[in-house]
């Protein structure tokens, strides 16, 4: 990690985003070894952010926007 990194990590921060948004906005983000390594943690969410990435929307069937 460096320091720009660290840096930018506190503006993300400060809009304060749900720790899954995050998980899944690192999911957006990884390179594929990490990606496999998100996926390994994080199976469940991982599955959603498939399942709401493939959905018109991200809207899952029987949700509401």
């Amino acid at each position: 990690m460096s320091l720009y990194e660290y840096e930018e990590s506190k503006v993300v921060g400060q809009s304060d985003p749900s720790f899954y948004a995050l998980i899944m906005a690192a999911m957006r983000k990884a390179d594929s070894d990490n990606l496999l390594r998100l996926r390994a943690v994080w199976p469940d969410v991982w599955k959603e952010f498939q399942e709401r990435y493939n959905a018109p929307g991200g809207v899952l069937p029987g949700e509401n926007r």
